[in-house]
């Protein structure tokens, strides 16, 4: 059973039902790996500004992600202190490795690649996010994510738009129906340790 239907751009297959119970019954891990998430969200956008420091656009739009992934990190973090929950790794889902192995080494490849899997991470991160808020007891964290979820639709928007302005909207929309599929499959087996991405 869906907890949400498919509408989301990029996304092919909803989230399922198993994930949000997994989420809500777990919401102390799920908080910790929200913390992980927006540190490496800022991170990723970082490192495609290093990789590509010419590209003026890339450059302006990330800056700006990065800036408010790190923020977001700021303020999931006031909330896991709140909560006496304290920092600590966690291993990762096989999620973003698993997408992150569809990248094409060579260009102008790779940077398509990168832009795109950047974006099916933020659509779903928008998706998850929102089903939290729609399905928490708790009226001041459904709120905080509520907030989140304009955010993140930002992020993917903005991640499309630069693929579209680097590369032929035909050619984007080619690769993504080929690693949209890939997004949806890796998430549909539910992960047994409960993560946003799991």
């Amino acid at each position: 059973m869906s907890a949400a239907a498919p509408t989301i751009k990029f996304l092919q297959q909803p989230t399922s039902q198993a994930w949000v119970e997994q989420a809500l019954a777990n919401l102390d891990t799920i908080l910790l790996d929200h913390s992980h998430c927006e540190r490496k969200a800022a991170g990723v956008a970082l490192n495609l500004m290093f990789r590509y420091p010419s590209s003026a656009e890339l450059v302006k739009a990330l800056t700006a992600i990065a800036k408010e992934e790190l923020e977001h990190f700021e303020q999931v973090n006031h909330i896991l202190e709140q909560r006496g929950i304290p920092l600590k790794a966690l291993p990762a889902p096989p999620y973003g490795a698993g997408l992150r192995s569809q990248i094409r080494p060579q260009e102008p490849h790779r940077m398509l690649d990168s832009l795109l899997v950047s974006g099916l991470i933020e659509a779903r991160s928008h998706e998850r996010l929102g089903l939290l808020a729609a399905h928490l007891d708790d009226a001041q964290l459904a709120k905080f994510y509520r907030g989140l979820m304009a955010s993140e639709a930002r992020h993917y928007g903005a991640y499309w738009i630069l693929a579209t302005t680097y590369y032929p909207k035909d050619e984007v929309n080619a690769r993504l129906a080929e690693l949209a599929p890939i997004e949806s499959e890796l998430l549909s087996s539910l992960h047994p340790e409960p993560r946003i991405h799991s």
